[in-house]
């Protein structure tokens, strides 16, 4: 007997509980992602309008990715129908190209994983979500056009509103944090400069100016015969006047050195940046923000700026989804390295910064931690205002929900669902079926649970004998088989 059979029996038209991952699950995706929500949720969503901060401890399977993907939608909702007051969305899922980077910057003992991770800190992050942050929003200016979703996308006419401060503090952060592999920086930037119809006509102020005293000097040298007498005496000429452009060069090339060295998380070219910042006008880069120590206080400067660009473009909030931090292959599971890479996160300044709404969705590994650490700590990250869920817990009645719910999206009636009792005999009750998800704690190990369960039962049973439903021996025997996998995965002793 296959389980294809029996699900066709029931009339349900694909298996709901083959996929473990939600970011590959195709039942969650298409009926669940709107609908199905962990007790939880409102806690951690919050409302669109007014952003908060929530830092949610899940074991692996518990629905962080799920829940992620489910805030996103939300919030891309929430944008269609409020185009003048969206929230721009920031997924932080994708570390290992910044600690690539990060490492590399090492030297010696210091690119050993534990130690390199050890010197991460909150800039890092900082720089790391801005990079994010303004590729996307570069993306969207430069391919308006073939954006059509309103919850992304942006106008000629709202770019219009921008003001010429705006406008160059856009390209500021485009010079700084742009990362796009399709176009060398210096085009990307010529591109953006030119979509947002800024002017850079001062930039070329002493270029010009070193051209024309160059002609003047060597145009007297000629005509008064310098040459012969007074050569050095006109190289010196020639050399004062260029010796504006060439000390803005050298301060120019002096800030993208130290700019590329203090930027961590991305390969910045000195060179490449110099040409770039050159395109500013001289006095419009007085007095502007430069991430080029080590210190948070020009990164929030440029947050600040980052933020007044959305506003103008419709776009009042940021909310940062922060998932995955356990898969980068420098971290691989360690609790330790996630920790030390989490950790300089928690700074109440950072996390309740105006305008910006945190959703930390952060392995269970991590949580004992946090009884590790003293009161600087806490009166640092002030845990208490954060929206803390230290368990990302499902019980036995929400995780029977979300089976039916499951169940209802692939039925092949809608008006006349399958319920999870359908597929089992009368000696089953319904308090068993919830006492016996209970003990499999999340949605991952309950699907795991439930397609084992079936293939149990269907392998006691041939296409010519099938029993349609699943007795309370079946599910007494592969309950008491996967308890004993799962206790040997929770020691890390094995896998399910």
């Amino acid at each position: 007997m296959k389980i294809s059979q029996l699900m066709e029996h029931h009339g349900i038209t694909s298996n709901p509980f083959s996929q473990e991952d939600a970011s590959t699950d195709h039942v969650f995706a298409d009926h669940c992602v709107n609908g199905v929500h962990h007790p939880g949720w409102d806690k951690i969503y919050g409302h669109p309008d007014h952003p908060s901060t929530s830092v949610v401890f899940g074991e692996k399977g518990s629905g962080k990715t799920a829940l992620r993907m489910q805030m996103r939608n939300e919030l891309r909702s929430h944008n269609r129908t409020t185009p003048r007051e969206r929230s721009f969305i920031i997924e932080y899922d994708d570390f290992n190209p910044f600690l690539d980077n990060f490492r590399e910057r090492m030297l010696g003992r210091n690119r050993q994983p534990e130690k390199m991770l050890k010197k991460w800190r909150l800039w890092d992050h900082m720089d790391a979500i801005l990079v994010i942050g303004v590729t996307k929003m570069v993306d969207r200016v430069l391919n308006y056009k073939t954006e059509t979703d309103a919850a992304v996308a942006i106008s000629e006419e709202q770019l219009t509103n921008l003001t010429r401060n705006e406008k160059r503090d856009l390209l500021l952060l485009a010079a700084f944090y742009d990362r796009s592999f399709e176009e060398s920086p210096l085009i990307r930037w010529s591109a953006l400069r030119r979509k947002l119809k800024y002017n850079n006509v001062g930039s070329w102020k002493l270029l010009a100016a070193g051209i024309l005293g160059t002609a003047v000097v060597l145009g007297v040298a000629f005509w008064q015969q310098l040459f012969t007498n007074y050569f050095w005496w006109v190289m010196v000429a020639l050399l004062l006047v260029w010796l504006p452009q060439l000390w803005k060069l050298f301060r120019l090339a002096w800030s993208s050195w130290d700019v590329a060295r203090q930027i961590r998380v991305i390969d910045r070219l000195p060179n490449s940046l110099r040409k770039i910042l050159g395109r500013f006008p001289s006095q419009e880069l007085i007095g502007q923000p430069i991430p080029s120590r080590n210190r948070s206080d020009d990164r929030y400067e440029l947050l600040a700026k980052f933020q007044s660009v959305l506003k103008t473009l419709g776009f009042n909030h940021i909310v940062v989804l922060m998932d995955r931090v356990d898969e980068p292959h420098l971290i691989n599971g360690s609790a330790e390295r996630m920790k030390d890479l989490v950790w300089p996160m928690f700074d109440n300044k950072f996390l309740k910064h105006p305008g910006f709404g945190f959703k930390m969705l952060l392995p269970a590994d991590m949580a004992p931690y946090l009884q590790k650490q003293g009161r600087d700590f806490y009166e640092r990250s002030r845990l208490d205002k954060q929206n803390l869920i230290l368990s990302l817990a499902w019980s036995g009645q929400a995780l029977y929900d979300m089976t039916n719910d499951r169940l209802k999206a692939c039925s092949e009636d809608p008006n006349n669902p399958v319920v999870i009792p359908k597929l089992f005999d009368e000696s089953v009750s319904k308090d068993m079926l919830i006492d016996t998800f209970g003990k499999l704690r999340v949605p991952r190990h309950l699907f795991k649970f439930l397609h084992r369960l079936m293939l149990d039962h269907c392998s006691k049973y041939t296409d010519d004998d099938p029993n349609w439903q699943i007795g309370r021996e079946t599910i007494q025997t592969t309950l008491a088989l996967y308890s004993r996998d799962l206790e040997a995965f929770d020691r890390g002793a094995g896998t399910l």
